[in-house]
């Protein structure tokens, strides 16, 4: 290869938009409203429109999103909420620090999101909310589960961290994109993401007003006016110059995702019939966002490391399920009690995909991973 592949090239992703990015920042280092600019709020309305819900409350990265969203629900220690065992630790992370108890539940083997088959089983008198994560850009099945919701009366929270643009059609046609479905939706604007900022950035969702105004204000220390706490709050700000950098890359988020498609349509037709090799599933429900392009492969070490040595980067999300994890063990929780989730972490690896990519990138990675399984 002439250039260096990268899992994510943010710098020439930076450098094709970079006038309009310079001049950004320029205008908030003009103005030095460094907290709670202007473009904070005309980023969170230019969102909410993309997204077409009623309102976005952007906040200091994607776990507190999440936290503040479950701190917004009022939801009380030891209540019981149902999460995928196979995702990052944050969805876990904020359930129990807030004294929540987690709930795993094993995912499917193909999408890798939440398996709705199980679900009802897991509900006890306890239970008091869903956390479907949207997995590597692709949405679980809402319908069913805001279906099991309604029955039992929970609550649905989307973690849209790695989905945003996301669509999903219902059985009667409706669309809605993901973070907008359930009663509060969450994202993450962590730089490797879809819609990247240059540090750290979040957001939580919601049609419900009067549920957006008690999140937007658990954000700001749990005031709605300075000085004056209604309420236990915590602080957490999305940046003015991460606003005003959001702006503008939120102008190119669909072609980020079409060029992100592009990029994995290449590797489904040049990796599909290579035995050892599952290429990544397509729900008719859901568009795809490809946050990751995460294959399931034979010998999935050993073809790491000779990734590895040919130059080609690549990850493992996620190489160990979170009731296995030491933070989140539970005594009735073995080696075994999710089958899926343990077989997925030992399969599971995510090639190079971003809105930069090279076909000769591209052509280099799939005809190494050929002549591994075929010598």
């Amino acid at each position: 290869m002439s250039s260096k592949i990268r899992m994510v090239d943010l710098q020439n992703q930076y450098l094709r938009i970079k006038p309009e990015i310079d001049q950004a920042i320029q205008e908030v280092l003009n103005s030095t409203a460094f907290i709670q600019g202007p473009q904070v709020n005309q980023f969170a309305d230019a969102l909410a429109h993309y997204l077409k819900t009623k309102a976005v409350i952007p906040c200091a990265n994607g776990t507190d999103a999440l936290q503040i969203a479950m701190m917004a629900l009022g939801l009380k220690p030891r209540d019981e909420i149902i999460l995928p065992v196979f995702t990052y630790v944050a969805t876990a992370e904020v359930i129990a620090l807030l004294g929540l108890t987690p709930v795993f539940i094993d995912v499917k083997h193909d999408t890798f999101t939440i398996d709705v088959d199980q679900l009802e089983s897991k509900i006890t008198s306890k239970t008091k909310a869903i956390v479907p994560v949207h997995l590597f850009g692709q949405c679980a099945d809402m319908e069913e589960i805001l279906h099991i919701a309604r029955k039992k009366n929970l609550f649905v929270i989307e973690d849209a961290a790695q989905s945003l643009g996301a669509v999903y059609t219902f059985s009667d046609g409706t669309k809605q994109k993901s973070g907008t479905i359930g009663i509060l939706g969450t994202t993450s604007f962590f730089p490797s993401k879809n819609l990247g900022c240059f540090g750290d950035g979040g957001a939580v969702m919601t049609n419900d007003i009067t549920l957006a105004e008690r999140v937007k204000m658990i954000a700001n220390h749990g005031q709605k006016v300075k000085y004056y706490h209604e309420s236990i709050g915590v602080n957490s700000r999305l940046d003015t110059l991460q606003a005003a950098i959001l702006a503008v890359k939120l102008n190119y988020l669909p072609e980020y995702e079409d060029k992100r498609n592009k990029a994995a349509t290449f590797y489904d037709q040049a990796l599909k019939k290579i035995p050892g090799i599952e290429i990544p599933f397509r729900s008719k429900q859901s568009t795809h966002g490809f946050h990751q392009y995460t294959l399931k492969a034979s010998k999935r070490d050993s073809l790491k490391e000779y990734l590895e040595r040919k130059g080609v980067p690549s990850m493992i999300y996620y190489p160990i399920p979170l009731h296995l994890q030491k933070a989140y063990r539970q005594e009735k929780l073995q080696e075994g009690s999710f089958p899926i989730a343990e077989k997925l972490s030992k399969e599971v690896i995510s090639l190079p995909i971003h809105t930069e990519m090279k076909e000769e990138e591209l052509e280099f990675i799939c005809q190494s991973i050929k002549e591994f399984y075929n010598g």
